[in-house]
């Protein structure tokens, strides 16, 4: 089942995907940097921001995949399976 915030994601464009990436990991250092000069409330909150960027990478990912040509999927697939293959 998608979280709430996953199918918020899907509606936002390009730019407000990038722009949203970019706020969050800056968020996420400022976060770490006071964590470690005096502690935070809850540091839990580090946890739930890493997980919001992991969250817009896969986003960004997965539109790039969408876009991707024909030729450019079948290379991709050929590396997944030399990798898999390697394991």
């Amino acid at each position: 089942m998608a979280s709430k915030k996953f199918l918020e994601l899907q509606e936002f464009s390009d730019t407000d995907l990038s722009s949203e990436l970019q706020e969050t990991v800056v968020q996420f250092k400022k976060l770490k940097f006071d964590h470690a000069l005096k502690g935070l409330e809850n540091p839990l909150l580090l946890k739930d921001v890493r997980k919001d960027i992991a969250r817009l990478r896969t986003e960004v990912r997965r539109r790039e995949v969408v876009a991707m040509s024909d030729t450019e999927l079948q290379k991709r697939s050929k590396i997944r399976l030399r990798r898999r293959l390697n394991k």
